[in-house]
């Protein structure tokens, strides 16, 4: 069945101007001019065919016509209330869905989340593999992790230094063979090992089967462990671990709270 167009607007002037009887004390309860109030109640008037008010001796005071739509009206906001409070409470949702690369989730995220799970044991976490660009509009998401420049067309916050890659290798030496993968791609031409992605450019460079250049961030629990070395100091580049979401998932306020468990 076709809505016929509501003015939300200049109902919800008439529910305030009707409650105080006064254009002013509406305008005060709206953070309006009274002027506002009476262009709004003229247009609603104009548009339903009907007064609404009549100026009297004593006051404003409501039409019969208006009168008979209240009661129907204010129990009409206060389902617009509760439905606004049903959307919120996904807000407070205890559970986060998370798309990210398979080697930033084994690395790096899931430490993070046992982390920040345990001190929200309520918490519940659901994590898919992605890699390259994410559709929001396909998957039940609320933020995504992805290697790139920058946020793109999305909200986001960049996880990790700035551009902070290291070449990694085995800890007793071995190959000098450069590891390649695809977020990180070795010059044309050049010899090279070539994986699926960083995690495995690092597993591979600790049990000595070359040297990879792989973001600190990924890299940085194997270095503290022993498990490979940092074969020079980190370096600049384009590409970083950026967390993303469009506006309407990162305005939630279990995403707020991911994003500063995250990067705090």
């Amino acid at each position: 069945m076709k809505r016929t167009h509501l003015p939300l607007n200049g109902l919800r002037v008439l529910d305030a101007a009707a409650r105080h009887l006064s254009f002013t004390k509406a305008a005060d309860e709206l953070a309006v001019t009274p002027a506002a109030v009476g262009q709004q109640i003229r247009a609603l008037e104009d548009m339903l065919g009907v007064v609404l008010f009549r100026r009297t001796p004593k006051g404003l005071e409501l039409t019969p016509e208006a009168d008979k739509g209240l009661d129907a009206l204010r129990a009409g906001f206060l389902q617009f209330e509760e439905s606004v409070r049903a959307m919120q409470s996904g807000q407070t949702s205890n559970s986060l869905t998370i798309a990210a690369p398979r080697d930033f989730t084994a690395k790096w995220l899931t430490a993070k989340l046992a982390q920040y799970g345990g001190a929200n044991p309520d918490l519940q976490f659901t994590l898919i593999s992605a890699d390259g660009e994410i559709d929001f509009t396909e998957a039940n998401l609320d933020v995504a992790v992805r290697l790139a420049e920058g946020p793109g067309e999305l909200e986001g916050v960049r996880l990790g230094a700035a551009g902070s890659f290291i070449r990694v290798g085995a800890p007793e030496g071995g190959s000098k063979t450069p590891i390649s993968w695809p977020g990180c791609p070795v010059a044309d031409g050049e010899a090279t090992l070539r994986l699926g992605d960083a995690g495995l450019a690092i597993d591979a460079a600790a049990i000595g089967l070359g040297e990879a250049v792989v973001p600190y961030l990924l890299a940085a629990a194997d270095i503290d462990s022993g498990r490979v070395r940092a074969m020079d100091n980190s370096r600049e580049h384009p590409l970083a671990y950026w967390l993303v979401a469009p506006l309407p998932q990162w305005r939630q306020k279990k995403v707020k709270a991911l994003v500063e468990a995250l990067t705090g």
